[in-house]
């Protein structure tokens, strides 16, 4: 399995795969409709996409976006809620709103960039995680090389 915490079972054998860090994107034709985004206070007057009630909002807060610009989270202007990454990002892709995403999702994206460099939110882990007695099991292997050599070629 691929994890996006450490497993607490003991038989279990973990290997950390790689961090994962959301940061906000926007397309460029976002931000010439809607103006430059500056500072996190001018993500109070933004349109922002954000990630639905799901297991990802127990793992990484994918909405800490809401909590920027020093008002509550009323203040913003919610125009899509939806419980899929791919989907957040196709709409913020067509000039939608802005998001945060993972760098994962949203890297090697022509068609959007990173705003805000300075202001990150959440990180977290993710992890291959195997049974103990599937340890020397040439199938596990094979598939754990591959995945490293995967996230390797990514730079994580």
């Amino acid at each position: 399995a691929i994890r996006m915490m450490p497993p607490t079972q003991p038989d279990l054998i973990q290997r950390h795969l790689m961090t994962m860090n959301y940061r906000i994107y926007a397309a460029p034709e976002y931000l010439d409709k809607f103006g430059p985004i500056e500072s996190a206070d001018d993500l109070l007057d933004q349109r922002i996409i954000v990630y639905g009630e799901g297991p990802l909002s127990a793992i990484a807060s994918p909405n800490w976006l809401l909590s920027r610009g020093g008002e509550s989270k009323s203040r913003h202007r919610v125009v899509l809620e939806a419980n899929n990454i791919y989907c957040i990002l196709i709409a913020v892709e067509s000039g939608l709103g802005i998001s945060a995403l993972p760098d994962y999702v949203a890297r090697d994206r022509p068609k959007i960039r990173q705003i805000l460099p300075d202001l990150q939110g959440p990180s977290f882990e993710a992890y291959l995680v195997y049974a103990e007695e599937l340890r020397h099991t040439k199938r596990i292997a094979v598939f754990r090389d591959f995945l490293l050599d995967q996230v390797a070629a990514w730079n994580y």
